[in-house]
């Protein structure tokens, strides 16, 4: 099976040893996501709600770099500093996806890389 790499500069550059994401055949493996703005590599400011929507823009960039959209995505797994944010973070999301909904986990974490308070992982289906 062969493994393609996707990054693009549209979204920020990987923090650690991984990529942005990663194709085998069809299927899109694409790593956390926090509210880096891609620019600065600054967490951006604001409350959870503009993290949420900085956190999606740089999925959604991932996406497309790798042939797709936010459409195409199966799977999301979102990670929270915080549950009480559960309704904010919901209300982004759908400003993002449309029903079919991907399925999903939203699970609360005592922390997350650069003080974040939200990521997001996805798994993404080509057709």
């Amino acid at each position: 099976m062969s493994r393609q790499i996707i990054h693009t500069d549209k979204a920020p550059a990987a923090i650690g040893p991984y990529s942005q994401a990663v194709r085998a055949g069809g299927t899109v493996f694409l790593s956390g996501q926090i509210p880096l703005d891609p620019a600065t590599g600054l967490i951006v400011e604001g409350d959870i709600s503009m993290q949420t929507r900085r956190a999606f823009d740089n999925l959604k960039a991932v996406c497309e770099a790798a042939g797709g959209s936010l459409g195409q995505v199966v799977r999301l797994g979102l990670y929270v500093t915080d549950l009480g944010n559960f309704a904010a973070v919901n209300a982004v999301m759908g400003e993002y996806f449309q029903a079919p909904f991907p399925a999903r986990s939203t699970i609360e974490v005592s922390g997350l890389p650069r003080g974040a308070g939200f990521e997001v992982d996805a798994i993404m289906v080509l057709d």
